[in-house]
């Protein structure tokens, strides 16, 4: 059985270019949006309640892309 785990958090722009670096290098991801599924429940979040997952058996596949993707995002800031 392949377990998830949580490799970002963020805002749905980063999420939605991570999620395009893990489809180049054909990694599946799940993306889980807090503040969506808050809305939709009648009660809201706050800050940056998009979570990116992938399998434990793909992070050795995608780490140097996670790796690259952060901290091409940490420069930004």
């Amino acid at each position: 059985m392949n377990n998830h785990i949580k490799v970002f958090s963020g805002s749905q722009i980063f999420v939605s270019r991570l999620n395009q670096l893990l489809d180049e290098i054909k990694v599946p991801c799940l993306i889980k949006d807090n503040k969506e599924s808050g809305r939709v429940a009648g009660f809201g979040t706050l800050g940056n309640s998009i979570d990116v997952f992938i399998y434990e058996s793909d992070l050795e596949k995608a780490q140097d892309t996670i790796d690259s993707f952060k901290e091409e995002i940490a420069e930004d800031k």
